[in-house]
């Protein structure tokens, strides 16, 4: 599973979609509606805020946003519910930059058009949800590798 801290305009379709099954799958954990992932490293970010559901709603609500945005058609009836305030949630410089060194990988290999269109980006945005903050890779991740493009 992969939640990523990156803003969503930087993945490919096949990232965008892959996302948001993750992200409904990871609401249905926090929901309590499976008994797989419970215990998923990912969702540790969701747990610390007071409605985690609602967190992961407004996650997969930007999600959303950014498939319509290229035409796509994601069922946003799947988001169980949204913040009134919508929360918040700190992420470290190091972690966008494994989860930037990552996505750029794949990308290399699955879309490299989508990759060009980003060589630029030295310092990617983070998804909507958060803000970057100074800091280590998080103490959650459990991606391996040099973390520089």
């Amino acid at each position: 599973m992969r939640i990523w801290s990156l803003h969503p305009r930087y993945l490919d379709r096949q990232g965008l979609t892959a996302c948001w099954r993750e992200s409904l799958l990871a609401q249905a954990v926090l929901v309590g509606n499976t008994r797989g992932y419970t215990r998923h490293p990912q969702l540790e970010r969701f747990r610390t805020v007071p409605d985690p559901v609602a967190t992961i709603g407004d996650y997969l609500t930007a999600v959303a946003d950014e498939a319509s945005a290229r035409g796509y058609r994601f069922d946003r009836a799947l988001v169980r519910r949204r913040s009134d305030v919508p929360v918040v949630i700190p992420v470290t410089r190091g972690q966008l930059d494994l989860e930037w060194a990552h996505l750029r990988a794949k990308l290399a290999l699955r879309d490299p058009s989508r990759l060009a269109a980003f060589s630029d980006v030295a310092v990617p945005e983070p998804h909507p949800l958060f803000t970057a903050i100074p800091g280590p890779v998080a103490d959650w991740e459990r991606a391996t590798g040099d973390p520089t493009p």
